[in-house]
């Protein structure tokens, strides 16, 4: 499996934005599919993830209901909405996949062997 990210752009505060993530190669069905994002100078943080099979979300602590994380395994692709957004989002989202991977570990890093390029968003003020 393959990733594309794509969606971001330029978005003023409190708008709304959507990313999507392409994959390709077979068995996509059986991978988790997170969001990572990295802002400048800090460290890569989880923001969502939507598990292999039967598609159980997770959501980093900050995204308080903004974000909502969906997949289309017919097409291969998976989706964050963002809303409400604010400058504290700019960031490099990335996405990142692995296959048939452990509930306990769906929002460390490490455990993702797949990632496509990252996209930026960038919430002005």
């Amino acid at each position: 499996v393959q990733l594309q990210a794509y969606g971001g752009g330029l978005v003023q505060a409190g708008g709304s934005r959507r990313l999507s993530c392409s994959a390709s190669g077979r068995a996509f069905i059986n991978y988790t599919v997170a969001w990572f994002r990295q802002a400048p100078g800090k460290a890569r943080e989880f923001v969502s993830a939507v598990k292999y099979g039967v598609g159980t979300t997770y959501y980093g602590d900050f995204v308080k209901g903004r974000f909502t994380i969906s997949r289309d395994n017919d097409k291969k692709m998976v989706y964050l909405q963002m809303n409400s957004l604010q400058p504290e989002d700019t960031a490099v989202y990335y996405c990142a996949a692995a296959s048939f991977l452990h509930d306990d570990y769906y929002n460390t890093e490490r455990y993702y062997n797949l990632w496509g390029q990252g996209t930026l968003v960038t919430v002005s003020s």
